[in-house]
């Protein structure tokens, strides 16, 4: 079964940092496109960033000068480096397979999410 387990999630003063992982199993995980996405309190989902199999990433304008993503294809990981953060990136942080620019979207695979809370 795919898997997909979030973890690197916490409390950070504004301005901080964190690196969030993505731990993949149950997949070729080299050959899929990879996301991360969020969802805020009392908000839907929100496409953050996504990386395809061939390293292309198509990043959210908005964002992509403090969230950088990366992959490990040799350990089945993903990650995301949020830097700069602030109050409004207060949100469940979740990986997913795809992403938007494939024609099959994204898909969560029922990841639990790390949470990311960003105040003083």
């Amino acid at each position: 079964d795919v898997q997909l387990v979030e973890s690197g999630g916490g409390l950070v003063q504004p301005g901080g940092s964190l690196t969030l992982s993505c731990t993949a199993s149950g997949f070729t995980f080299r050959d899929s496109a990879m996301s991360w996405v969020r969802q805020a309190p009392g908000k839907g989902f929100e496409y953050v960033v996504g990386i395809d199999r061939d390293g292309t990433i198509y990043s959210v304008v908005t964002l992509k000068d403090r969230f950088t993503i990366s992959r490990d294809n040799a350990n089945n990981m993903l990650y995301l480096q949020l830097n700069s953060l602030k109050p409004e990136d207060t949100a469940v942080y979740y990986c997913a397979t795809g992403g938007p620019w494939v024609p099959t979207g994204w898909n969560l695979e029922d990841g639990q999410g790390t949470q990311v809370t960003v105040s003083s």
